[in-house]
């Protein structure tokens, strides 16, 4: 009996509040506010630290900044260092060095990182500059923006000390010279066997979280383009008293509806990160229109410690490193096989 009327009055208390809010004509921002601060105050549902990456390549990078937090290193080195991983691999064509270059034979990269005080920075179509994520820390920590671009962010690389690299490794060059010789023109089609962006998100024992997404974008892309992955809050977003989210895919779709943002908000609505997952995936599927080989996945992680995943089609996969276990998933997805429309 006790315990039914602890559970009232918890309800009049909750209506009560409801009332107020609706009353003063601020039922969004008022009653959103409270329910953040019980995010914010909730116990972890899983032992931290947790880390969370798209694909196979997350797996290397999981552990990378694993091995940060596990050591007590802070949450934003650990992003940072964990995408160092694919973005030092020649073996990925899609990140960093290794990565297939555009239309005119260049590789092009994009990069974003966000920390748990809610500062970020960025860069984008950065050339021959080894690891973009950590130019966009600099950008964050050195300068008063958020993004700096082509020519003017390659020169505050080397102002800061970074060195002048070739990334067009000996693969890379090959398959630009075989895509070339095909007479194939650019059309966009997202990768979906482990070869996209490395999104890593991260949460400490504190309960802090950081983010990092790093790619060198679509192969044989038009010169000058940029997709979602350096634009806060389409590739990336944190929010340190909800949690986070970061995308995969076809940038241009989570452009449009500022998916890894949105996913955060749902997150502080109440959804779980999963169902925001879903949300985020079908928002793109009512309000863009899809080409044939359009692919997005998203992953999100929350202040709880808790995680979610999803695609519109199915191969897209994610890792996650928590309780001592590194593993590679496979999401479920909108559509049941890679070639329906």
């Amino acid at each position: 009996m006790q315990k039914n009327k602890s559970g009232r009055r918890k309800f009049i208390v909750q209506t009560f509040i409801g009332g107020m809010a609706a009353g003063l004509g601020c039922k969004y921002g008022f009653a959103n506010n409270l329910m953040a601060a019980q995010v914010a105050t909730a116990k972890p549902a899983v032992d931290l630290p947790v880390v969370l990456s798209t694909w196979s390549h997350g797996i290397p990078a999981n552990q990378a900044a694993m091995d940060i937090l596990e050591a007590n290193g802070s949450v934003l080195d650990a992003v940072e260092q964990g995408v160092h991983v694919p973005e030092a691999d020649p073996l990925i064509e899609s990140v960093g060095y290794g990565g297939l270059p555009d239309a005119a034979g260049e590789v092009t990269l994009d990069a974003c990182i966000m920390g748990p005080d809610g500062n970020a920075g960025a860069v984008a179509y950065l050339k021959s500059i080894l690891h973009p994520i950590s130019v966009a820390r600099k950008v964050m920590e050195k300068t008063p923006h958020l993004m700096l671009v082509g020519d003017g962010a390659y020169k505050f690389a080397i102002d800061q000390g970074f060195e002048h690299t070739n990334l067009l490794t000996e693969n890379a060059s090959k398959k630009y010279e075989e895509w070339k010789a095909s007479g194939k023109t650019y059309a966009p089609q997202a990768n979906w066997e482990n070869h996209d962006t490395i999104g890593l998100l991260a949460i400490d024992k504190n309960g802090d979280i950081a983010g990092a997404c790093t790619t060198s974008g679509m192969a044989f892309k038009h010169p000058g383009r940029v997709g979602d992955s350096p634009i806060i809050g389409a590739g990336l977003f944190i929010d340190n008293e909800i949690g986070g989210a970061t995308a995969t895919g076809e940038g241009e779709a989570v452009m449009k509806t500022l998916g890894s943002f949105l996913i955060v908000e749902l997150m502080r609505q109440g959804y779980s990160p999963q169902q925001a997952c879903e949300q985020a995936v079908n928002r793109i599927i009512a309000k863009v229109k899809l080409h044939p080989h359009f692919q997005i996945g998203y992953i999100a992680l929350n202040k709880a410690g808790e995680t979610g995943a999803y695609s519109y089609r199915p191969g897209f996969q994610y890792a996650l490193h928590q309780d001592g276990s590194n593993t590679l998933y496979n999401t479920n997805s909108v559509k049941s096989t890679w070639d329906e429309k």
